[in-house]
């Protein structure tokens, strides 16, 4: 039975009746930009198979009722009108929120029951949260014909986890989820939101991208992130610039000299050089040059690993061992402090490259890591 069937099936036992619609909306992996989208900035992400898959239907009574697949429980029932920011620590802050946003925005949202089943890897740097949000955002948008445009729902999901949730994230994760085409990474501009649909298909060109999961689990409401936030807006301040994407790559040098701050100064040099390796990365794959992004992807891991700080012993090692084992480049993705490395790899090489990374591990004696394909795939879509 596939996931749409075991998803409606699962609606109508929980709510006595079919669900109006089913939806989907992926996870993301980010080739390159990392910790841009909140300094107005470049990304580079594309969708990931794993999906997060939404049954829902509509209530007219003020009522919101809430299941989750993948977490222990029964329904979790809310009303629309008592929602109150940074008051739900639970999972269900993520659909709750997009409720919440909606509603804050002017959409009539009165209700409704939902069940949702997620195959995004929790806690990998994968998403999990965006496709969470996308996925009831765009069902909430065709069932109550909100006539809303995809930039606009990952605009809300981001309110919803910047505001409801707490979580300071920026705008990439939701585009990615609610944007991107099979067999295309999103050129994102987060200032402007303009995008546009790169080509990579690279099993056409004899290469893989492989996902390296270290299980260990990062969480952006935490402090951290925040900080690293907090950071780039005042190294933007200290330059007079609104945001750390206005500082020309040719330029870096004299802005950092009017730095003190060490730790600021690190802040603004991985912001600034990661932009430009967005561009070069872009340069290359539409130049036909797929291979010559490795090396890029090993620079963007220095930066973030000796100026971001963000990195952690079991991405490095991911990394490392992948790019001794003939890796044509590698690099941790997503927020940081645990989640996800991503690796370059000719097709012939996958097999000795996982083993490698796998003994690695085993040899550090780390938890072992899942290491699987990434193929670009297709945004948030209704199933059925």
């Amino acid at each position: 039975m596939g996931a749409q069937q075991q998803v409606a099936d699962a609606f109508a036992a929980l709510y006595g009746t079919a669900p109006e619609g089913i939806w989907s909306a992926p996870g993301r992996v980010n080739l390159i930009g990392e910790h841009t989208d909140y300094n107005d900035g470049f990304v580079m992400p594309f969708a990931l198979p794993h999906t997060a898959v939404a049954a829902a239907s509509r209530r007219t009574d003020g009522i919101l009722r809430l299941h989750s697949a993948d977490v222990e429980g029964g329904v979790t029932e809310l009303r629309p009108d008592d929602l109150v920011p940074g008051t739900d620590r639970a999972w269900t802050a993520y659909p709750a929120g997009v409720v919440w946003a909606l509603r804050e925005a002017g959409h009539p949202v009165t209700g409704a029951d939902i069940h949702l089943a997620s195959a995004v890897p929790v806690g990998a740097g994968l998403s999990s949260s965006a496709a969470l949000e996308v996925v009831v955002a765009l069902a909430l948008n065709d069932l109550y014909g909100l006539g809303l445009q995809r930039w606009q729902l990952a605009r809300l999901c981001q309110r919803a986890e910047n505001v409801y949730v707490g979580a300071p994230t920026g705008i990439m994760d939701q585009t990615a989820s609610a944007c991107c085409e099979e067999g295309h990474a999103l050129f994102l501009d987060t200032r402007d939101l303009s995008q546009r649909q790169i080509p990579f298909d690279l099993a056409a060109e004899g290469m893989r991208l492989l996902v390296v999961d270290t299980r260990v689990k990062h969480s952006h409401s935490e402090g951290e992130y925040g900080k690293r936030r907090a950071g780039c807006e005042t190294g933007a301040a200290l330059l007079g610039v609104d945001a750390l994407r206005d500082v020309p790559y040719a330029d870096l040098d004299a802005a950092l000299a009017r730095i003190d701050d060490e730790e600021v100064r690190r802040l603004v040099r991985h912001v600034v050089t990661e932009d430009e390796r967005v561009e070069r990365v872009v340069s290359l794959l539409e130049s036909g040059d797929t291979r010559a992004i490795g090396p890029v992807l090993v620079e963007g891991h220095a930066s973030l690993r000796d100026d971001f700080r963000i990195s952690c012993p079991e991405l490095d090692l991911a990394v490392d061992s992948a790019l001794a084992a003939g890796a044509l480049g590698a690099r941790m993705t997503g927020g940081g402090f645990g989640g996800s490395a991503i690796v370059l790899a000719e097709a012939a090489d996958v097999e000795t490259i996982t083993k490698a990374v796998e003994e690695a591990f085993a040899a550090a004696s780390f938890t072992a890591p899942r290491v699987f394909e990434a193929v670009p795939a297709a945004g948030a879509r209704r199933l059925g």
